[in-house]
């Protein structure tokens, strides 16, 4: 199994899908086991002083004028885990508390948060033991961290609450833990608020959501290629030299990717054949580059914001290399939450202009020449009408969904925490984004592999050939009289949602950008 070493400085988005996703095992280094110790020796020698030092010796937020005693501080640790847990709402999904938790691990073993080597360790074990917390939709306002998220993991790491064994089984955490030979910690100064005071979960769902969409931008574009081919179109408006002119990257990258797909059909160019020529393809096909572009290069700067996250220690209080402990406000989520509205925001119109291509594929009036709603024998078949009808509500879903969380901010502890950022919000409604858009690709894909089929006697591209048959082996039916249309449906979204629609072009396209 493939192995992740955690140090002091960060990690990559690869190692958090691997945790996440792929179940990788995950070490300590030994620059963070001795960087962990150096900081615990800090919050120990504060600790022992008659100073209140905020974090260590003090209440928390609104309350942090009060001076903890000594013999108080094991339980003002466990107390504000107990009292922060307090989640609502659906669980969220398992790669997302993964995430979340190898996160929080990559803050504490940079050495900043004088959490004692053991604690990063019994982290890390429950992490490999496949113990997953239960945590739920609603309690982060994305400041001060992901609180309430992060608390019910830190809640499990005590052996208390509810976590998913290896087995998919909800249980007890304490039972949990115990067969698979984890100690509970007893948390100490410092340690219970250093669980819970970070950008975890919204990070880790940023760099997810912006793995998927990498994805389903290149097969946006391919879906854009083999419509623009099935509308007998012309490719003449992805030259190069026309992106040149506009360098924005994302722009020339999808105007390659679809012309990569189109090498070689027989379908594109057909304007003057037609007894009304046109002069120029629709907005929604010729600019296609453009929309997909600028979402490329929204994910290119929403991919440098996590990249700096990543590298980040997001704690407060501090340790400091020179022994403060400071506080601060770096647990603000508002970076994160600005690039994953804009996301959401790209998503929403990458499914808008799909769905007007689909659109277009269906109408006999503007189709040049395919039956209507791509029917088998119209009027006694309804062919693809409802299942446009179904990416519509999808893209008028995704609109909603691009509203951005970031602009509201609700006070909150008693105005301590009066601006907040909204950040695991406007992660959880990307996540839908995400999901809505693979369905609204996958309805053009099926519409436009259709069409492609429906033009008898044209040869298609090499690369469009190769996503047909790839697409039917995958269960995605071709034209024929009408049937149960929700399975194909279904088929359509496993194949773009697995990377089975890029997988098939890039053999004969090579790797897409």
């Amino acid at each position: 199994m493939h192995t992740v070493v955690v140090g002091t400085s960060g990690t990559t988005a690869e190692d958090v899908i691997a945790v996440a996703r792929g179940n990788a095992r995950i070490e300590l280094s030994g620059e963070a086991l001795a960087a962990l110790a150096r900081a615990r020796e800090i919050v120990d020698a504060l600790a022992a002083k008659p100073e209140p030092v905020y974090g260590v010796s003090t209440g928390f937020g609104a309350l942090a004028s009060r001076h903890i005693s000594p013999e108080l501080r094991a339980q003002l640790q466990r107390n504000i885990v107990r009292s922060h847990a307090a989640g609502m709402g659906p669980r969220v999904e398992r790669e997302v508390v993964r995430a979340l938790m190898f996160l929080r691990l990559k803050t504490v073993a940079s050495g900043h948060t004088g959490v004692r080597p053991s604690v990063a360790q019994t982290m890390a074990d429950v992490l490999n033991a496949g113990i997953t917390p239960v945590v739920h939709e609603y309690g982060s306002l994305g400041c001060s961290g992901d609180l309430a998220p992060l608390s019910h993991c830190a809640l499990t790491l005590m052996g208390e609450g509810d976590a998913e064994g290896p087995d998919g089984v909800v249980r007890p955490a304490g039972e949990l833990l115990a067969e698979a030979g984890i100690q509970p910690v007893e948390l100490k100064e410092k340690e219970g608020l250093a669980l819970l005071n970070g950008t975890d979960g919204m990070l880790g769902m940023l760099v997810m959501a912006l793995a998927d969409l990498d994805k389903l931008y290149k097969s946006a574009d391919i879906t854009a290629a083999l419509t623009l081919e099935a509308l007998l179109g012309t490719e003449k408006v992805l030259a190069p030299e026309l992106h040149a002119i506009r360098p924005h990257p994302g722009q020339g990258a999808s105007a390659a990717n679809m012309a990569a797909v189109l090498n070689g059909s027989g379908l594109t160019g057909h304007f003057q054949e037609e007894s009304a020529p046109r002069v120029q393809d629709a907005y929604s096909v010729r600019c296609a580059p453009q929309v997909a572009g600028a979402g490329r290069d929204t994910m290119a700067h929403a991919a440098l914001v996590a990249s700096r996250e990543l590298a980040s220690a997001v704690d407060n209080p501090v340790v400091l290399p020179d022994g403060r402990v400071e506080s601060n406000g770096n647990f603000h989520g508002a970076p994160v939450a600005y690039v994953l509205d804009f996301l959401a925001i790209a998503a929403a119109d990458l499914g808008s202009i799909a769905e007007r291509r689909t659109d277009r594929l269906l109408d006999k009036n503007r189709s040049h020449g395919l039956p209507p709603f791509l029917a088998d024998d119209a009027g006694v078949d309804s062919g693809l009408m409802i299942a446009q009808y179904t990416q519509a509500a999808l893209v008028s879903e995704m609109k909603r969904l691009a509203v951005p969380a970031s602009a509201d901010s609700i006070p909150s502890s008693a105005m301590q925490e009066d601006h907040v950022s909204m950040g695991w919000s406007a992660a959880r409604k990307l996540r839908t984004a995400v999901d809505n858009l693979t369905r609204i690709i996958a309805i053009e894909m099926y519409a436009a592999t259709r069409a492609i089929e429906l033009r008898h006697g044209l040869t298609p591209a090499p690369a469009s050939r190769a996503a047909i048959a790839a697409a039917r082996a995958a269960g995605v039916e071709g034209p024929g009289p009408d049937r149960f249309l929700a399975p194909d449906l279904a088929a359509a979204d496993a194949f773009v949602r697995s990377g089975g629609l890029v997988a098939a072009v890039e053999p004969v396209t090579g790797p897409l950008a």
